[in-house]
């Protein structure tokens, strides 16, 4: 049997500049930049917190004359590091998570499980984007003792990484080759809101059972399927606080911040 060897080329050609595969590329790119976006400010902001908490420790305890802006220094750029951490390690998928079911299940099953974790946190920040840009804007009638700093710019640390995550989100997706994994997930996420939107008259009927309800049943069932704990809670707490209270949904930003 022969084999049109030119042929072959040409296919292999068509293939690798198709816009599959293009687009693909593409989004790699976009995520090797997103990458370095985030990963050289967070470095540099490990630095500058050594270099501000060391430099407060020696200048109260070794010159007694504390730098008074220090700590508040400090508070300011822990939160953005730890915002713009929480985007590194979202796109590294190293949040942590206990995969034991996930292991245990078949290839098809698990790989949808990965990706309802992928949906869960891009859900997450999608709903707490808005009350984070509406936090920061509240924040900007507060200016820091200290350095008489606007304090939006410590709280515009939240949108930011909530925005980066989303971004990071939605690159994943759309970099998975089996759309209708995809599609179930979203499916998934979007009926259980649903389901727990048209129930909530009961649900404010239920008094502490919700606590139950939302951070024992909840929270076990996304952590179990392999949902990150830290958007599993998130997930729970915001849920919580929007269906069975009247606070904002701002309130769980607060609690981040």
């Amino acid at each position: 049997m022969q084999i049109d060897i030119a042929a072959v080329e040409t296919t292999a050609g068509v293939e690798l500049t198709g816009s599959p595969l293009r687009a693909r590329g593409w989004l790699h790119r976009l995520d090797a930049g997103l990458g370095h976006l985030v990963e050289i400010p967070a470095a540099l902001l490990v630095l500058a917190e050594i270099g501000v908490l060391l430099g407060g420790v020696v200048s109260r305890y070794v010159f007694r004359a504390p730098l008074v802006w220090s700590d508040e220094l400090a508070s300011i750029l822990f939160l953005w590091l730890a915002m713009l951490g929480a985007v590194v390690a979202f796109r590294r998928a190293e949040h942590m998570r206990m995969t034991a079911f996930v292991a245990m299940s078949g290839p098809r099953l698990r790989a949808f499980l990965e990706t309802v974790a992928l949906v869960a946190g891009l859900i997450f920040v999608a709903l707490l984007l808005e009350p984070a840009f509406e936090f920061a804007s509240e924040e900007t009638f507060v200016q820091t003792p200290a350095l008489e700093l606007n304090n939006a710019w410590r709280a515009a640390a939240l949108p930011v990484g909530l925005g980066l995550m989303l971004i990071v989100a939605v690159i994943r997706l759309l970099e998975t080759a089996d759309w209708k994994l995809t599609a179930g997930a979203l499916a998934l996420g979007a009926g259980l809101a649903a389901g727990l939107v048209a129930l909530q008259p009961w649900l404010r009927d239920l008094g502490n059972l919700n606590l139950l309800l939302f951070f024992v049943l909840g929270v076990g069932a996304l952590v179990f399927s392999g949902v990150p704990i830290a958007f599993a809670f998130g997930l729970s707490t915001f849920a919580y606080i929007t269906l069975t209270t009247h606070a904002p949904a701002m309130v769980v930003v607060g609690r981040m911040d």
